[in-house]
């Protein structure tokens, strides 16, 4: 069985890049789960250093705190993985970074040691200067199949804030 690749998702991250483009808008990215692929996918399109900022990947707990700044009584409350944790990354990023949207994403891709039935829950948040909306996912398949299909729907969830703002000529 073969394994979805970015290369599935580049009209994806073209038809949002393309409106970052046109709109003269950036974004920036704040991953745990997916490790940076979903800045890849990004930067596959042509004249992505015109539209994104660039991405930090703070996959531990010390690192979603020192290099995004978030509060530790946060990840206290909340844990390292969770829609509240996903919607400050989001803020974070987009903040530190002055994007136009900052995108975030955490979850579990599996294998775990604990309870299984967390094993693909994925949380995707973007913000922009007004407002934060963020989704919950579920996803089945191995560590790989699951990565891809935050990575998927994170971009959709960016898709989706494009054409609420206003323009949706090509989204």
């Amino acid at each position: 069985m073969s394994h979805p690749t970015l290369d599935n998702f580049l009209h994806l991250a073209e038809m949002v890049g393309g409106t970052l483009l046109r709109k003269h808008e950036t974004v920036a990215t704040a991953e745990s789960c997916t490790a940076g692929l979903v800045s890849a996918a990004l930067t596959q399109v042509p004249g992505a250093s015109d539209f994104f900022w660039g991405g930090i990947v703070v996959y531990a707990a010390d690192a979603k705190i020192d290099l995004a700044g978030l509060d530790p009584e946060l990840l206290a409350q909340y844990g390292t993985v969770s829609l509240a944790t996903t919607e400050a990354l989001a803020a974070a990023i987009r903040d530190r970074s002055m994007a136009t949207y900052g995108v975030a994403v955490t979850g579990w891709a599996g294998p775990l040691t604990g309870p299984r039935e967390v094993v693909g829950r994925i949380f995707g948040a973007v913000a922009d200067r007004h407002a934060v909306v963020s989704r919950r996912w579920q996803f089945d398949g191995d560590r790989d199949t699951i990565r891809v299909a935050a990575v998927a729907a994170v971009l959709n969830l960016l898709r989706q804030e494009l054409v609420e703002s206003g323009d949706n000529a090509s989204v």
